[in-house]
């Protein structure tokens, strides 16, 4: 009896650790794999680099020009032979059905992807023959998806500065009406937002990446339909804020909300990777175009 005792007490003193050693295995074997997909993402060639003896953008002074651009996704053709300009200062807006070709344009301009034909010229200089790095840090881009990470409010609006302090911060919330929600959090801008922001609402979320953009305070701004998250009160208070923001600077904006881009300097409608119009509302109005009728079944108020 008392060898059987000790027997059962040494076994259940064994079983725990060789249940650790069993379990010890499985997540080495899913931290093995989980190693190899991300030493694959970092040994993954990148397709953009820079040319010897690239040169530096210090600044933006003249214009973006696109001349007979053409792009593809493998052998989708995506953009053809698309060609117009953005001078400084002038705010610049892409309208055309899903799959026209908009969001592609805005992923060229900071070079995300290299052009197939044509050229993209930056002050007169083509894209590839500058330095990536010095091109995008004078570009703030408002992506359709947020994209934010698991931090606080105040590191995710940062991001792009991060010496930025708290009132610069607070600053580029308010702008982006972002102040007030934040202020309602639990911890303020110290709240965390969780995976992707996922303890935000969609709109929230977007304000929060505006706001980013806004911190940052770039020459240039890229605006991929920013405000499709809103609901139409906050939609407004951030579209005079863009508005506000936008003034003596360049800006290209996606719209599918024609309302929103009614005062942009230029208007080009894009169908099928074409430039099928090009100029200001109430001259594209006037055409009868496709603009045209994208606004008419947006039933919006024509103003001749």
């Amino acid at each position: 009896a008392t060898e059987f005792i000790v027997y059962i007490a040494i076994f259940s003193q064994v079983t725990r650790p060789a249940k650790a050693i069993s379990e010890a295995f499985t997540q080495i074997h899913q931290g093995l794999a989980a190693g190899e997909r991300v030493l694959d993402l970092i040994n993954t060639p990148i397709p953009i680099v820079d040319k010897e003896n690239a040169l530096i953008a210090e600044s933006f002074n003249s214009k973006i020009e696109f001349k007979n651009v053409s792009f593809a996704y493998q052998e989708k053709l995506v953009l053809d032979n698309v060609s117009f300009t953005v001078d400084k200062g002038q705010t610049v807006a892409l309208v055309g059905p899903s799959g026209s070709g908009k969001t592609t344009i805005c992923d060229l301009v900071p070079r995300f992807y290299d052009v197939q034909s044509g050229s993209i010229l930056f002050d007169g200089v083509d894209l590839k023959d500058l330095q990536v790095d010095s091109v995008r840090g004078q570009i703030g881009i408002v992506p359709q998806e947020s994209l934010l990470f698991n931090d606080t409010i105040f590191n995710n609006i940062a991001f792009g500065k991060p010496t930025a302090t708290i009132e610069e911060v607070m600053a580029a919330a308010k702008i982006a009406n972002a102040h007030q929600f934040i202020m309602n959090s639990d911890k303020g801008y110290d709240t965390n937002v969780g995976d992707r922001g996922a303890k935000l609402s969609g709109g929230q979320r977007q304000r929060l990446c505006i706001a980013r953009a806004v911190l940052a305070n770039p020459p240039i701004m890229l605006l991929d339909e920013a405000t499709s998250a809103l609901d139409t009160e906050s939609e407004k208070l951030v579209q005079d804020a863009l508005n506000n923001l936008m003034k003596n600077r360049t800006s290209l904006i996606i719209a599918h909300r024609l309302s929103t881009i009614k005062n942009a300097d230029k208007i080009v409608v894009l169908d099928q990777g074409k430039v099928l119009e090009e100029g200001s509302h109430n001259e594209l109005i006037t055409k009868e175009g496709l603009y045209y009728k994208l606004v008419n079944m947006q039933s919006f108020a024509i103003e001749g």
